[in-house]
């Protein structure tokens, strides 16, 4: 409001200072004009008795002598005593003044024209009366008056606009302020349209649903913590009260090896429920990483293992990998997300399990299959719930704490990417994408390869 009020006071100075000088130049110039033919005519000794009016509307004319009196007058200034007492010297035969107050009330614009250089030398007097709007302080009252009610309007029309455009962000400030951690799904209002509140409420409600996913992925953490570490503890706890209380009896082995595989169960379920805590936080720097490269190493890590003695018949694995496909990621989560996509094949395959490496549309696709028994559709999603198990096939006996796909799924969405499960030619196929490294530095990657 301070720079509309001093726009405003500037325009109204301005418009008064141009209003009063064009005025004045062309109340001079017609008076000069006028003034000028009859001090020609005095010259010419074709004066005449009374004088005509002046061209423009002059009609106040005199033609004073040395002595100062009127020798001949027009009609409406015969009569009158000397329009002025100004007189011309010699060497400037021309002034140009006002005479305020006139004769009869007024200001007048007057110009003195000495007729010829002698000292002696009558003056012309030729004057009109000045606009009464600029006799006074008329004009400057109108435009101050004018300025005062434009900047009351431009105050009124700002304060609408602005009470219009932070409406929405107060309604934003109270239903924030309505909303607790006890209760995160309430979100703000969203105006229409693109402006910066509408763009203000839509970060609001994005922060809240990040706000409010991290408060039930903790809860969730929790829930699962409390009810997955209850049974080892309790195993746990039962297999050493036997040992303790039966420290001499030989029947213990059992008992401990019980204990140890409980503890080890124990020590997996932390680890694991740590790792998903740690999944998409600072906590790790990602990098550049050769994922065909690492594909390859954990596949091969693998393969000793679908092949050992201990596998009856042994697994097939058939591999087809691109070379050159690079990502960005932390690297042991993503070794982490490779090695359940290949346990899990290979724990539940039949004889064989595929794997396919492949680059398509900007993504790095990881296929991997197996030709045991298919995910039923209903349950293709629940297979990455944490602890999530489908029938007695998939029991904490067949090894493993039931987070493995949950993780790898974290691990995906952390990294931009997505896993989900489809029909595969033998059985069941997990397939993962994640977004390739592009630019200069997947270019200096690859020739240096």
């Amino acid at each position: 409001m301070v720079a509309a009020t001093l726009i405003f006071t500037v325009l109204a100075i301005g418009a008064d200072v141009i209003v009063r000088s064009r005025e004045s130049d062309f109340a001079f110039t017609r008076t000069e004009v006028a003034t000028r033919r009859v001090s020609a005519a005095v010259r010419q000794g074709a004066i005449q008795n009374p004088l005509p009016e002046g061209p423009y509307g002059v009609r106040l004319l005199q033609v004073v002598d040395a002595g100062r009196n009127v020798v001949t007058a027009s009609r409406d200034a015969a009569g009158r005593p000397p329009i002025s007492s100004v007189v011309p010297p010699p060497d400037n035969r021309l002034e140009r003044l006002y005479a305020c107050p006139a004769h009869d009330g007024g200001c007048l614009t007057v110009v003195a024209v000495r007729t010829t250089v002698a000292r002696d030398s009558p003056v012309v007097y030729g004057a009109r009366p000045v606009p009464w709007i600029l006799a006074g302080p008329y004009i400057e009252l109108i435009l101050a008056v004018g300025a005062l009610f434009l900047i009351s309007m431009t105050t009124w029309a700002a304060w609408l606009v602005v009470g219009r455009t932070l409406r929405p962000v107060g309604e934003v400030r109270g239903r924030l302020a309505e909303i607790s951690i006890s209760d995160l799904s309430s979100r703000v209002p969203e105006p229409s349209g693109e402006d910066e509140v509408a763009q203000l409420a839509h970060t609001a409600n994005v922060t809240l649903d990040r706000l409010e996913r991290s408060v039930r992925l903790q809860r969730q953490f929790a829930s699962d913590a409390a009810h997955e570490l209850r049974t080892p503890i309790a195993a746990l706890r039962l297999n050493l009260e036997e040992i303790a209380l039966h420290p001499d009896d030989p029947e213990v082995g059992p008992a401990a090896r019980a204990a140890i595989r409980a503890a080890d169960r124990l020590e997996s379920i932390v680890a694991d429920l740590l790792l998903l805590a740690q999944i998409g936080t600072a906590a790790e720097t990602p990098e550049d990483l050769d994922f065909s490269g690492l594909v390859n190493g954990e596949l091969r890590a693998h393969r000793s293992a679908a092949g050992g003695p201990d596998r009856r018949p042994p697994i097939t694995v058939d591999a087809d990998l691109a070379p050159g496909l690079y990502c960005r990621g932390v690297r042991a989560q993503l070794e982490r997300v490779v090695d359940n996509l290949l346990d899990n094949a290979l724990q539940y395959a039949a004889t064989t399990v595929e794997v396919r490496l492949e680059s398509r549309s900007g993504d790095a696709v990881l296929t991997v299959g197996n030709d045991g028994p298919q995910i039923p559709r209903a349950d293709r999603e629940r297979v990455f719930e944490r602890f999530a198990r489908l029938d007695t096939a998939r029991s904490r006996d067949a090894g493993g704490t039931g987070l493995g796909l949950a993780i790898a799924r974290e691990i995906a969405n952390a990294h931009r990417g997505s896993i989900a499960i489809d029909d595969g030619t033998l059985g069941t196929r997990f397939i993962l994408r994640l977004p390739l490294v592009t630019g200069p530095t997947a270019m200096r990657r690859n020739s240096d390869a």
